[in-house]
């Protein structure tokens, strides 16, 4: 199987990013949805903090490739060729996948705080933040779960801070070659 994952901060693009991968015939697991899967299953409304305060839980009660290890689970019921994972956390997460599939290539999607904002403050999902200091927070705690390891530890690094198109390009770029 071919394996992807793909890592970058809130609002980087990592979702579309994944998108155009499901053009190449990959199919797309996306991890953020297991945990808003488990919060409608516990009944829970999906706000920022509380996917936010369930993730941590989850994290902490059952380690930190928790979630990873759910999406393995996933992954092998696809029963598919080439997958991308959108959303890896951190390197624990990133082990876990290539523990159970062998060879998988990070990717991560970059692009600047500011621009970032911008884009969640478009997206309009329910646990995007509603100003700079709830999107400042919620970066610093991304970065301790280890996310900013994910990033620098990447197989390769596309700067997201043009328009789809662009993006798009440099997907394709790393998808021909893979």
């Amino acid at each position: 199987m071919r394996l992807i994952l793909i890592t970058g901060m809130p609002g980087s693009g990592k979702t579309t990013a994944a998108r155009y991968a499901e053009e190449y015939g990959f199919r797309v697991l996306t991890m953020g949805d297991v945990v808003r899967e488990e919060a409608e299953r516990r009944g829970l409304r999906p706000t920022r903090e509380t996917l936010s305060t369930l993730a941590e839980e989850l994290r902490r009660m059952e380690g930190g490739d928790a979630i990873a290890r759910r999406c393995i689970e996933r992954i092998k019921a696809l029963n598919a060729e080439a997958v991308v994972v959108d959303g890896v956390r951190s390197l624990e997460e990133a082990e876990a996948f290539r523990r159970e599939f062998g060879d998988a290539t990070l990717i991560a999607i970059h692009a600047s705080p500011r621009t970032r904002f911008e884009r969640l403050r478009s997206r309009g999902r329910v646990d995007d933040p509603v100003d700079w200091d709830e999107f400042h927070r919620r970066d610093l705690k991304e970065l301790e779960l280890g996310l900013g390891s994910a990033i620098a530890m990447a197989d390769a690094i596309i700067i997201n801070e043009g328009s789809r198109e662009e993006l798009r390009r440099e997907m394709e770029g790393l998808l021909r070659n893979f």
